[in-house]
This record gives structure tokens, C-alpha cells and sequence, in this order.
């Protein structure tokens, strides 16, 4: 069973009476949701015809923590939030959330590009079951 997913109303309320506050200018928000495409179709362009039934999803939260840490080190990054999912999700279902605040468009853009791929690729494990 998944977790319930986190209110986004919520967390840009939190982050807008976090103490970084007054240097952030742009928040962005990052939703990852299982696709019934296959990750071998979408990234190499594979298709033998199967869609995904379900995603068996985990993650080290060390190395979560630890991508978070590198995302705030980065120029005009001073906020992030994340929540990830786990367990055998559907299609459909969140994989994951992220928050960031920056100064200005190009940091807060980049920061979430380097913060997602921290994650997507050392942090979790997916496992697509193929129909």
C-alpha cells in the first residue's frame, strides 16, 4: 500500500513561512507520477509492445538527504521539500514530490533538474511489472 500523497497547498504555505523566505523569488514544484509507458520505450525508444502494470518503488533516505544537502549548496537555491512513495504503486499513483525555492528562474529551474536526477538515479530503485 502507498503513502497518501502530501498537500501541495500545504507545503507552499510552509514555505512561505520557512526563514528563507524573503531571499526566495520562484518556487517550483516536481511530480512524478507511474506512466503505463516502459522506461525502455520512453528513454531508448524500445518498444515490444508492453505497458506497465504496476511499479515496485524504494529509496535510501540517507541519500536522499544527502542530494537535498548538495541542491542547497547550489547558487540561489534556499529552499527544498521532498516526499517520496513506496511500495507497489499503480499506474497513476505519486512516485514522488519536490519543492524549491530560488532566487530566480534559471537556479530554481536547474536546482530541480539536479535534485531530480540526484534522486531518479542514486537514491531508488524501480521496478517496472510488465503486461
Amino acid at each position: 500500500m502507498s503513502k497518501k500523497s502530501p498537500s501541495m497547498d500545504q507545503w507552499i504555505k510552509e514555505a512561505k513561512e520557512h526563514p528563507s523566505a524573503a531571499r526566495v523569488g520562484m518556487y517550483l514544484f516536481h511530480n512524478g507520477v507511474v506512466r503505463e509507458t516502459p522506461k525502455a520505450k520512453v528513454r531508448m525508444g524500445i518498444d515490444d509492445g508492453t505497458i506497465v502494470e504496476k511499479l515496485d518503488f524504494t529509496f535510501d533516505q540517507a541519500k536522499v538527504d544527502r542530494a537535498i544537502e548538495e541542491t542547497l549548496e547550489r547558487d540561489g537555491i534556499f529552499y527544498v521539500n521532498t516526499w517520496l512513495n513506496e511500495g507497489t504503486l499503480d499506474v497513476g499513483e505519486d512516485i514522488m514530490y519536490v519543492l524549491i525555492g530560488g532566487d530566480i528562474r534559471p537556479n530554481v529551474v536547474d536546482g530541480l533538474q539536479f535534485l531530480v536526477e540526484r534522486i531518479k538515479t542514486q537514491c531508488v530503485v524501480e521496478i517496472e511489472s510488465l503486461i
